[in-house]
């Protein structure tokens, strides 16, 4: 049966796609506006709608429905990938990305053997790669990245002869890097960054001939070289490696003729860096946070379109070459970073002083005890990514003289032209700079060109780097103003436009690399322009029904159609149109606000893809700007998540009541129609897991880690102890440990919390609470595993084990191997200080062995021999106060609360980092209380 009233579409028994074949006229007809003329002047028959394609071929007169194209991006489906796929022997382009399907990829897709593009990015997809998707000889890209995809790499791939890009970045797949994959002669892009890779990097990748990235950060291919065949890629442009534990020697790279960017950081990597010169078109050079002695090379100078120089948390000494920026000329394009910290460098060789685009960090080297020198060994203050934002309203212009969505062109030759533009959600996946501005003019050149329209009609409304790094972007396209005046796209323009994108028309860049896109928004005056019949358009579900799941009767495709008619009223797309409110409970919640559906989707664009910064076991979790311009996330529930009204008011009623500097805080909630949300105030940093990964650019050093789990250690006690009813958490992790613009750790996600247990009639209050079992393997305490018994000890073994994690960097289980039992052994074998993360830098030994000891008190198994939160709470504030005072210069541990009765510096432990942005500001409100009482 087909779930109609989900506002996803969410599809539980759809229509078996075999069925296409013998249904062409219920679906498709090409006598209703449908035949549409490309560019090329080919016809085109598309069944197009707001949002999905369907393409077939009307051509070949058997009387079935020949498919070629099933693009249906960003429409929020659910479900899984039906096996009947496979009969769409025709299918050229099998496009879901960004959607919310789940389950494995069924090895039927290998039957298609016409597919070129298997597009499957941004989905909740689980199990292992089937090898028949190796059998499809025409396949020239496979988008997988960005799901939870696990198990090996199949050889088969190795017969992929077309593949050009290969995306699986962003998964958990395992494994070794199977060394066939250098029979790909046709191959430009790799990208397996992000999942759970393991084994020797293969020197046969060096024979891939045309390959121009490489990029695999974040795996863990444990003591492995870098081939020194990488030398001779003469194709390559991107040599990404980061945080992979690698080891040896740099190879020589010197003779890779364009090669742009290099990022080792992060790794193990020993000896000098080579000395001979790299290619002219370098941007990037990242060595930072390895093992590199020697000296700098004076090789590093000259390179006209360098913007990053990183070799800090090395061993290397001697002196500095001035010439790395005296012979560096940007031609006022850009600026050049060179970050040198925590070295040996003694002095500056030549011309200490830097133009007026050169920024050079010192700190950390003998260097900074010389006077000349003493303002370039601050902390590095200068920001780490670059960002712009949107520009939307012309000062020559009259104020609100375009109608809404129209609005001004801002780079039209016509004064004050106004028009509707198209909206795009675009990403560059593997760009080869750092620094986007000196870039600005050749992309727009770029990509007008390729979509064929003049530079005037493309502005880059928005554009910022997030983790990959990866450079998101808001893309807007204008009507050329014409005789006519037409101030909108015609519908063939629309449809030429979209395709290039969806298509992958658009011409490749070596320094642009691969692109994504992320949405495709039609504003309200193209809902004419883009018209189809409502009996032959296809709507939402009945596409779910043809793509998603199992068997359906022909009775079930009548009722799809008939209910598509009404659904074609009620599209995403029309940002004026208002939610009918369900009956509700009427229940006013102090200090919490109720907000309307159309609220919460103006401020996150319609809760697009490129709003989107998380899913959790709750649902998706959207970044959000507020009429006010306040920054939020909205957690919005997913169908198997929904509660009861008033079982939900509930616990909104409930969280309202949680108020404290290191929990998360609750700004309001929605309750209409069906849809549940929570709207928290926003964390720009991220989660602690981000940083202990290597996904954030900013590692924490010991003070900081303390601070972050003082800070955590005093939340959860809090909750423990002074919630009004007290709450036991159940699921603390790295990943539920988030960090506002000043490093404050706010705990957060209590989808998994429990009451804790009340007194009974007679006044005793019972130990622990009886409850199915709920958390995250590697976090859970044993004791609650076996016994179902949850205790405020629970959530104690839980921090013990992030606490672990901060000293560590390990995660809780990774291939086999137990963090507990890990650090256990090398405490009990004297070897503890070899399990310290490297990335921490200098730490004091004393505090770290007090921190171990804490930690594994924390883990034992025998929940009585555990300290409680309050004790944990009270021995991270003495070891945070053992911390020699320059190391912890950068923290404000002042407390404002005159009720704390344990140490006066206990509520407040920000860290100062002048590289975050403070667009967001935490939460104001304070319990630093840590009161007497029993354990339980």
């Amino acid at each position: 049966m087909l779930n109609l009233a989900a506002a996803n579409a969410q599809i539980t028994h759809p229509l078996e796609v075999s069925a296409l074949r013998d249904i062409k006229h219920s679906l498709v007809d090409p006598n209703h506006n449908l035949t549409n003329w490309n560019h090329r002047g080919r016809q085109d028959p598309c069944a197009f709608n707001w949002t999905g394609v369907l393409c077939y071929n009307q051509t070949l007169d058997d009387g079935y429905l020949h498919v070629r194209e099933l693009q249906l991006l960003n429409m929020g489906l659910s479900g899984t990938l039906s096996p009947s796929l496979g009969h769409l022997s025709d299918l050229i382009i099998l496009d879901f990305m960004w959607n919310n399907i789940g389950g494995s990829i069924p090895a039927e897709i290998g039957k298609m053997k016409s597919l070129e593009l298997l597009l499957l990015n941004g989905n909740q997809l689980t199990g292992s790669l089937p090898e028949e998707i190796g059998y499809l000889p025409q396949l020239e890209r496979m988008q997988i990245d960005q799901n939870y995809i696990s198990g090996p790499i199949p050889k088969s791939f190795a017969n992929l002869t077309k593949i050009k890009h290969l995306h699986m970045n962003n998964n958990s797949i395992s494994g070794q890097i199977p060394h066939e994959l250098s029979q790909l002669r046709s191959l430009v892009h790799l990208l397996l960054d992000n999942n759970n890779l393991s084994g020797n990097l293969p020197a046969q990748l060096a024979e891939i001939p045309y390959l121009l990235i490489l990029q695999l950060d974040n795996n863990h291919l444990d003591g492995s070289m870098i081939p020194s065949s990488f030398g001779n890629m003469s194709e390559l442009l991107k040599l990404s490696l980061r945080n992979c534990s690698l080891q040896g020697p740099i190879p020589d790279l010197s003779m890779i003729p364009n090669l742009a960017y290099i990022d080792l950081s992060f790794n193990q990597l020993q000896g000098f860096i080579p000395s001979n010169k790299l290619s002219e078109a370098i941007t990037t050079i990242d060595l930072s946070n390895n093992s590199l002695n020697g000296t700098i090379p004076a090789n590093f100078s000259g390179f006209p379109r360098l913007q990053r120089l990183f070799i800090s948390n090395n061993s290397l000494s001697g002196s500095i070459p001035s010439t790395i920026w005296r012979n560096w000329n940007s031609n006022g394009t850009g600026r050049l970073l060179l970050n040198l910290q925590n070295n040996m460098l003694s002095d500056i060789s030549g011309n200490p002083n830097l133009p007026p685009n050169v920024t050079l960090w010192l700190q950390g080297n003998p260097i900074c005890s010389k006077s000349n020198v003493v303002q370039l060994c601050g902390s590095q203050s200068t920001d780490v990514f670059n960002t712009r934002s949107a520009i939307t309203t012309m000062d020559t212009c009259p104020a609100q003289a375009c109608p809404s969505p129209y609005e001004y062109a801002p780079q039209s030759p016509v004064p004050c032209f106004c028009a509707a533009p198209l909206i795009i959600g675009y990403r560059l996946k593997s760009p080869g700079f750092s620094e986007f501005q000196p870039y600005y003019n050749p992309f727009v050149v770029y990509l007008t060109s390729g979509i064929k329209t003049k530079v005037y009609q493309l502005f880059i409304e928005s554009f910022a780097w997030q983790n990959g790094p990866r450079l998101k972007m808001t893309l807007k396209i204008y009507p050329m103003y014409t005789d006519n005046n037409s101030h909108i796209f015609n519908r063939s323009e629309v449809m030429r436009i979209r395709g290039l994108f969806t298509r992958w028309k658009l011409p490749n860049s070596p320094i642009f690399g691969p692109y994504e896109l992320l949405d495709f928004t039609l504003l309200e005056p193209y809902k004419d322009v883009i018209h189809t019949s409502q009996s032959s358009s296809i709507s939402k579900a009945a596409v779910a029904g043809i793509v998603l799941g199992s068997i359906a009767g022909a009775v079930t495709l009548s009722a799809i159609v008939s209910c598509m008619i009404l659904r074609l009223h009620m599209r995403k797309y029309h940002p004026t149109l208002k939610r009918r409110k369900l009956s509700r409970v009427s229940m006013k919640i102090e200090g919490v606000k109720d907000f309307s559906y159309s609220e919460l989707a103006l401020a996150t664009n319609n809760f697009s893809i490129s709003s989107q910064v998380g899913h959790g076991g709750y649902g998706n979790v959207y970044r959000g700007t507020l009429a006010d311009g306040r920054v939020v996330a909205v957690k919005r529930a997913e169908e198997g998540s929904l509660q009861g009204e008033k079982e939900f008011l509930t616990e909104i009623e409930l969280l309202s009541r949680l108020h404290h500097r290191n929990l998360v805080s609750l700004i309001g909630y929605c309750d209409e129609e069906g849809e549940q949300m929570l709207v928290y105030e926003f964390m720009p940093n991220g989660t602690l897991r981000d940083h202990l990964s290597g996904m954030s650019s900013e590692s924490l050093n010991f003070a900081m880690r303390t601070s972050i789990v003082l800070g955590s250690a005093k939340g959860i006690l809090y909750l423990h102890t002074e919630a009004d009813p007290p709450i036991f958490h159940r699921d603390i992790k790295t990943s539920n440990i988030l960090l506002d613009q000043k490093l404050t750790a706010k705990v957060a996600d209590f989808g998994l919390s429990r009451l804790a247990p009340v007194p009974d009639k007679e006044g005793l209050l019972p130990e622990y609470v009886s409850t199915v079992v709920k958390g995250t393997p590697g976090y859970l305490d044993p004791e609650y595993l076996l016994t179902h018994k949850l205790t405020d000890k629970s959530d104690v073994y839980s921090l013990g084990v992030v606490i672990l994690e901060l000293l560590t960097g390990m995660q809780p289980i990774s291939h086999g191997k137990n963090i507990v039992r890990e650090v256990n052994n090398a405490y009990r074998s004297g070897m503890t200080f070899s399990v310290i993360d490297k990335q921490m830098g200098s730490y004091p030994s004393e505090c770290v062995e007090k921190f171990v000891t804490l930690a594994l008190d924390c883990c034992k198994e025998d929940t009585n021999a555990r300290p409680s939160m309050a004790e944990v709470v009270r021995e991270l504030e003495k070891i945070w106060h053992m911390i020699p005072e320059s190391d912890t210069r950068t923290t404000d541990l002042s407390d404002s609360d005159p009720r704390n009765t344990v140490l006066a510096q206990s509520s407040s432990h920000q860290i100062q980092n002048p590289d975050i942005s403070t667009e967001v500001s935490g939460s104001d409100l304070v319990s630093g209380v840590i009161p007497t009482i029993r354990p339980r």
